[in-house]
């Protein structure tokens, strides 16, 4: 098998502050928790960015800018950016900061959907801040818009101009045909990289059947020229990431996608997570990929060529 890859989401856009007194959201626990992951064994670090005085989710180049120089200077672990921001920004808000920090990676949502974060409303009475409760509830009514024309200008912007390569999320079974479409039209070559997502409600619940037919789906459209990675929000996140890699993928955690390490027992911290799954899959017996391995793996331009 190849070598193993961990990706480390330190702090997204879907958890707020109230939930976890260690979700990071001010630029120097940002950078410290990424240091950190990488250092537990994190090859990639996928980041959003927060206002530092609330921890609203911020697509704003200066939030970013506080906490990118900080961990490139630290470690040699690749940046993966989002383009996804947050379900309220609009695609030009989602690419601001990209545009200007030039990354290696980016990641890229293969469709529009309904992403709906309320039900966690329900879970706390004491807010630390007053957005926290009206942006959850809200969600209700909220559709993440990427329709194939954002997804072509995410492919140009941010692909055939400034020379980033993707992490294709994928929520859904059609989302892998949407990319398969996009591999049609010459758009998407290979080594694609896919991250199945599981989990968020208005996508494909987090279940070891779905983990299976998304990897049919992916073996039939794109053979041997595309590699996958589990995300599972939520309590599945270790079990599908193990079953991920007794199958020869690839993992995300983070603190983004869950806030325990144990049931009803909060992470500390990002590398936590990291160091759990991390054990779990030398313990299987594959050895994990290095920032290096992955440049190499993925085809990417290198640290040298990002502009932070």
């Amino acid at each position: 098998m190849t070598k193993f890859i961990i990706t480390c989401a330190i702090t997204g856009s879907i958890h707020t502050p109230t939930m976890s007194p260690y979700l990071p959201y001010k630029a120097n626990d940002i950078a410290d928790q990424a240091v950190n992951a990488a250092d537990a064994g994190a090859s990639i670090l996928h980041l959003h960015a927060r206002n530092p005085d609330n921890g609203h989710p911020s697509s704003d180049a200066e939030h970013f800018m506080a906490f990118l120089p900080d961990i490139k200077m630290r470690t040699n672990a690749v940046v993966n950016m989002t383009t996804g921001g947050s379900a309220i920004m609009s695609l030009d808000q989602r690419l601001a900061a990209p545009k200007v920090a030039r990354p290696e990676m980016c990641s890229l949502n293969m469709g529009t959907m309904n992403f709906a974060l309320y039900p966690m409303a329900a879970k706390y009475n004491n807010w630390k801040f007053d957005w926290e409760k009206l942006f959850l509830i809200n969600s209700d009514d909220l559709v993440f818009k990427n329709t194939p024309k954002d997804i072509v200008n995410v492919l140009e912007q941010m692909g055939k101009q400034l020379g980033a390569k993707f992490e294709y999320e994928c929520y859904d079974t059609g989302h892998l045909t949407m990319l398969h479409h996009f591999v049609d039209r010459g758009l998407v070559k290979a080594p694609i990289f896919i991250q199945f997502v599981f989990g968020v409600l208005g996508g494909m619940s987090a279940e070891v059947e779905n983990l299976v037919r998304m990897k049919e789906l992916a073996d039939r459209y794109f053979g041997n020229d595309y590699m996958f990675s589990v995300l599972a929000a939520g309590r599945m996140q270790i079990p599908l990431a193990i079953m991920a890699a007794r199958m020869g993928g690839h993992v995300r955690v983070g603190l983004e996608d869950n806030l325990y390490i144990e049931k009803g027992q909060l992470a500390h911290s990002n590398a936590e997570q990291v160091t759990k799954i991390r054990t779990e899959v030398e313990a299987l017996g594959r050895s994990i990929a290095t920032p290096d391995d992955v440049r190499k793996m993925l085809g990417l331009k290198g640290a040298e060529n990002v502009s932070f």
